[in-house]
């Protein structure tokens, strides 16, 4: 059901208006709420992955075009559309693809279910840049982790931006929130991970860090890995509770690298099976 708009007073069209990440957010926990997709193929995994969707917006030139296959699944959901300009002035952000998709959000797993049957898991702590996080979940997924877990203070995976840069990918790999508010982590988080069997490796330099190639890392049959947020690290309660400390050995003059190139690297390094 295609319908022209010029402005969101259009019904149903609201759920587009000019929000914040935070106000999408604080929609989803008190009406059961929603997010908002942007371009195809990230819509297309959504999709697929059982989010329920409630309507579209694009430019005109999509519902034939890059956009049609999405039209012709859901053929009773509205598709409000108009040309770009218009889009963007009254959505107040460039659309890159020129697709969006609002979809309900779905009841999020726990952290058991994230950790049962997994032998690698990455653990974000306090990760605020949605970039970074959506890097984080493609390199997860391209290399072999099982499942992301968050602590309460990071970004929302389903922030618009962090869906686009992991291309869909926040779809394809289990993820959890570790705790609920930020006193339940570190001491509780952690203490689940030792619970459920997995050894925990903080990525930070310290006197006592190894390199990642060490036997006695990539030997863990379980092994959560904690990245930390961008500038300040992780926690000191976080490393010095950890069975193992650990860095990517750099040139001199480079103490660090961007947590999400970072994460590649540890991910490569130290996936499930790996032997020398």
């Amino acid at each position: 059901m295609v319908v022209q708009i010029k402005d969101f007073t259009t019904p149903g069209s609201e759920i587009f208006a000019n929000l914040t990440e935070r106000e999408l957010r604080n929609s989803y926990e008190r009406k059961g709420g929603f997010f908002i997709a942007e371009s195809p193929n990230v819509i297309d995994r959504a999709l697929t992955a059982g989010y329920e969707p409630i309507s579209f917006l694009m430019e005109e030139k999509h519902i034939t075009g890059d956009a049609a296959f999405l039209i012709q699944r859901y053929p009773d959901l509205p598709v409000f559309t108009a040309p770009r300009q218009v889009l963007e002035q009254i959505t107040g952000y460039k659309l890159t693809r020129g697709v969006l998709c609002a979809l309900k959000r779905k009841e999020p797993c726990t952290p058991e279910e994230v950790l049962k049957n997994a032998k690698r898991v990455v653990v974000l702590e306090n990760l605020a840049d949605a970039t970074n996080m959506g890097a984080i979940f493609r390199s997860a997924a391209a290399l072999g982790i099982d499942g992301v877990l968050l602590t309460p203070e990071c970004a929302d995976p389903l922030n618009r931006r962090c869906l686009r840069v992991s291309m869909g990918n926040v779809f394809l790999v289990k993820w959890a929130r570790i705790g609920k508010t930020a006193a339940d982590w570190p001491e509780n988080g952690m203490n689940l991970l030792k619970a459920t069997g997995f050894k925990t490796l903080s990525m930070a330099l310290r006197n006592n860090s190894v390199d990642i190639d060490d036997p006695a890392l990539y030997n863990q049959d379980k092994l959560a890995i904690l990245l930390g947020t961008e500038g300040d690290g992780l926690l000191p309660y976080t490393i010095e509770h950890s069975d193992y400390v650990a860095k990517i050995p750099m040139k001199d003059g480079v103490d660090s690298l961007n947590v999400a190139a970072a994460g590649a690297i540890i991910f490569w390094e130290l996936r499930a099976g790996r032997t020398h």
